[in-house]
């Protein structure tokens, strides 16, 4: 298995954890990064996925919300809504992750963790954010803090 793919089955991992105990989730990461033998090279993407999935939660879900009216998100299946935020924060981001891959990569995992329904729902959510421009970035400011911030948010302080 591709060293990202691990590394983001660790992220939603720790994520559905956090969501549903509100564990620190860069302590349930760590766990799930030795669990899945993760090498070292994918730990720097995973945690700054982790983080910056926790740093940018509230834009994240309200892109969520803009493109799947009918479902809110707080009732939204627990990994539906974190497989999004995952991949709508990578679409976001600016990384090395291309827009395709970020959709493939989270409709893969809804194939794996959700239901049945699942992979289609991501995929519908995530084409619609993809064609909206305000999905294609995040705030300036709010970037500027995920790198320093995030740290101290993912571990609940």
């Amino acid at each position: 298995m591709q060293v990202r793919r691990k590394a983001r089955i660790a992220v939603l991992q720790a994520l559905f954890e956090w969501d549903l105990t509100n564990h620190a989730p860069t302590e349930a990461l760590q766990r799930r990064l030795e669990d899945l033998a993760v090498p070292a090279v994918g730990h720097s993407f995973a945690y700054r996925l982790l983080n910056g999935v926790v740093a940018h939660r509230a834009i994240l879900d309200e892109r969520i919300a803009r493109h799947a009216p009918e479902w809110p998100v707080e009732q939204l299946a627990v990994i539906d809504r974190n497989v999004l935020r995952m991949a709508l924060f990578e679409i976001a981001a600016g990384g090395d992750v291309p827009l395709k891959v970020a959709i493939n990569e989270a409709v893969e995992l809804a194939k794996t963790f959700g239901s049945d329904s699942s992979p289609r729902f991501v995929n519908g959510v995530l084409g619609a954010a993809a064609a909206d421009p305000r999905c294609l970035t995040l705030p300036a400011h709010q970037e500027e803090a995920a790198t320093g911030a995030d740290a101290a948010a993912a571990s609940g302080k």
